[in-house]
């Protein structure tokens, strides 16, 4: 493999992790008051291995596996396995870390399979130096470092259960008799700093133009959603469903914009159009990572199959080189920015014209330049399954691409004249 290739600015990933820790410890000290300090101790990277269970813990309370919690969490786990948490281990992960050096691989599992017996098993499938030689205990299932963001991530440190204040009419954490002892609660489940530690780049981290790669929390602290109360979770967690919707969902990207059409008077027999679409609902930039790029597109069509005519269009993206090294554009809608779309509706016409805006969205837009800049280059030596893996995820990549009508007006015929 070409050496100068950048394999370090792949995935944006958070700083500074290590080799897996030894299946051992337990550590039950008394928990941190204040949702800063939990949340700086609950997500201190890299993570501490789960050590041994309580004697007493039946195999399902110590396993780590999501399907030991849909037992009881039916519903969170058929919400989870749903999201894009649930796949933060897929091809496009995969066939990295399979070329890219341990060291590195390990800050991208911080995220992506934060638990260091996720982390164990990925070494030893891969054949690290430093991966254990024994075989994994009862409580980690031999798939869990290809589960993603597993449910223990958030929810479990040295076996104890974490979570959120119960809903009403459930049982309180220290209620006698609980599965795992119950848990501990703590209002950093509902909280936006809890999210912080995989959507917020350190003030020192990766930037360019002087500007993090990963701002999410900042956008949101600086937008009126967060003097308004509503956190990541209000949108993403809504009812405290496990779903994490976001540029990937058409749904979620109407509940963000709002969109407007309006014909003005007529000019020379012509009528002035335009759009407006305004980021009324994302609590960030829309969209708050460089990966996705959005083009909007005002259409006007005349009849039922006539002549489509695109009166205007743009780009709504943070646009790099693939290797992340320089922008050439960032055109994205902060909380409550707007796009205008202008145009002039032809005059002469007794068909009735429909008006919309089209917004067509690749939310792995910069990946799939990136993967298929990579198979192209013929100095890049991949072994065949890596290739095969890296040729699926362009694949995946280029799947999530939808398209979809923001808002539609229509004009009777002649109106135009």
């Amino acid at each position: 493999m070409r050496a100068g290739l950048k394999w370090g600015l792949l995935i944006t990933v958070l700083a500074a992790g290590a080799l897996w820790l030894a299946y051992s410890g337990n550590n039950r000290e008394h928990e941190p008051q204040g949702i800063d300090a939990f949340v700086e101790r609950h997500w201190n990277k890299p993570l501490q291995a789960q050590g041994a269970p309580p004697e007493h813990f039946s195999p399902r309370e110590a396993s780590l596996a999501p399907q030991s919690c849909a037992e009881c969490h039916a519903e969170q786990h058929r919400d989870w396995s749903g999201s894009l948490h649930s796949q933060t281990m897929d091809n496009g992960i995969l066939w990295q870390a399979r070329v890219l050096p341990p060291k590195q691989v390990k800050r991208c599992l911080d995220c992506h399979a934060p638990l260091a017996e996720q982390k164990a098993l990925l070494a030893q499938t891969l054949g690290w130096p430093e991966a254990p030689q024994e075989p994994p205990p009862e409580y980690v299932s031999p798939d869990l470092h290809r589960q993603g963001l597993v449910c223990a991530a958030c929810h479990v440190r040295a076996h104890r259960r974490f979570g959120p204040p119960p809903a009403p009419g459930n049982p309180a954490g220290d209620t006698p008799g609980l599965p795992h002892d119950g848990f501990v609660e703590s209002a950093a489940f509902g909280d936006s700093r809890f999210c912080a530690s995989c959507h917020q780049f350190p003030e020192d981290g990766p930037a360019l133009n002087d500007k993090l790669l990963e701002n999410t929390l900042n956008e949101w602290k600086a937008s009126r959603h967060a003097k308004e109360g509503r956190h990541c979770q209000t949108c993403h967690m809504p009812d405290r469903k496990h779903v994490w919707k976001g540029i990937h969902d058409p749904g979620m990207v109407r509940q963000a914009l709002s969109t407007n059409i309006e014909i003005g008077e007529s000019k020379d027999g012509d009528r002035q159009v335009q759009a407006s679409i305004r980021n009324t609902g994302a609590g960030h930039y829309f969209p708050t990572y460089l990966v996705p790029r959005v083009r909007l597109q005002l259409i006007a069509m005349e009849g039922e199959a006539g002549e489509r005519i695109v009166l205007d269009e743009a780009v709504i993206s943070r646009e790099t080189d693939v290797w992340l090294s320089e922008e050439f554009s960032d055109t994205r809608l902060a909380p409550d920015a707007e796009r205008v779309l202008a145009g002039v509706l032809p005059g002469e016409s007794e068909a009735e014209w429909t008006l919309y805006v089209q917004m067509d969205v690749a939310p792995k837009e910069h990946y799939e330049r990136m993967f298929a800049g990579v198979l192209a280059d013929t100095d890049v030596e991949l072994d065949s399954e890596t290739r095969n893996i890296l040729e699926a995820a362009l694949v995946d990549a280029r799947r999530t691409r939808y398209s979809m009508r923001l808002a539609e007006r229509s004009l009777p015929g002649g109106i135009a004249n």
